[in-house]
């Protein structure tokens, strides 16, 4: 058995891995079998881990984790290359290509007054990005399918509200809220469960929408009124658990209570 390759610099070292583990002559069984589809998933989870891992604090992980996640870049650019299509240097050049034109201010003559300015530059040359690769394409083209759906909701509705296709105030989609709640309310007294997931949906992305005006990210959001639920709730099964019992041998009243005694607590 031939030992894993020791050069001195980790990237090159990593590459190499790569290309022993997808070696067909003795390479590993389940890295052979891999297809851009099939590693999708584990790179969408390693993205996952990198952000818990910065919600936690914790640095140490957070270097695992980013190393999981180049290991998931080096993984997918060693199947193109095997292919003919491309290799992991080209994906660096192609990254740093970009970096450098999107920043003019930096690394060209361009000077913005501010970030807000900046912002709006960036979109300007992303826009001309896309252009250029193919005049035919839809502003919403390049918001990909795979992000999570209330983050793809917030962009898409970014992308609409370049060319004027957005309301104007966070008032006016309130009131665009109440009227999709109004018609799920219709669709659950219906029972039509199809009916009820369309208009559900339309209640969720006008919520996206939503945070958009508010300039609020919709997952940000809701990660953190997550954590706030576990935390309460994991308060109430502490104070039932001082009693000898669990959520099982309470009822909703009791809890409700203890929930808002939860709530009484962190406001202090």
């Amino acid at each position: 058995m031939n030992p894993a390759p020791s050069d001195a610099d980790p990237l090159a070292r990593l590459l190499a891995i790569m290309a022993r583990l997808r070696d067909p002559d003795g390479g590993c069984a389940w890295d052979l079998e891999q297809t851009f589809a099939t590693i999708a998933p584990y790179t969408i989870e390693e993205a996952y881990e990198v952000s818990d891992a910065i919600e936690r604090g914790d640095l140490n992980e957070l270097r695992d984790e980013l190393g999981d996640l180049l290991l998931q870049v080096v993984f997918h650019s060693r199947m193109a290359e095997e292919q003919g299509a491309f290799a992991f240097n080209d994906v660096a050049q192609a990254i740093c290509n970009k970096m450098i034109r999107r920043h003019p201010h930096v690394f060209g003559e361009a000077g913005y007054r501010d970030s807000a300015e900046q912002t709006v530059a960036w979109e300007a040359i992303k826009a001309k990005e896309r252009a250029a690769k193919d005049a035919s394409q839809s502003l919403l083209d390049g918001v990909p399918s795979a992000l999570p759906a209330l983050t793809r909701a917030e962009k898409l509705t970014r992308r609409a509200a370049r060319v004027g296709f957005t309301w104007t105030t966070p008032e006016a989609v309130i009131e665009k809220l109440h009227e999709e709640l109004g018609e799920l309310v219709v669709e659950v007294a219906a029972g039509d469960r199809a009916k009820m997931r369309d208009e559900m949906g339309d209640v969720l992305f006008v919520c996206a929408n939503l945070a958009r005006l508010l300039e609020i990210d919709p997952e940000d959001a809701l990660r953190s009124t997550n954590a706030k639920f576990t935390r309460r709730f994991n308060w109430i099964e502490q104070a039932l658990a001082k009693d000898g019992r669990t959520p099982e041998q309470s009822d909703l009243t009791e809890m409700d209570g203890l929930w808002n005694a939860a709530k009484a607590t962190e406001k202090g």
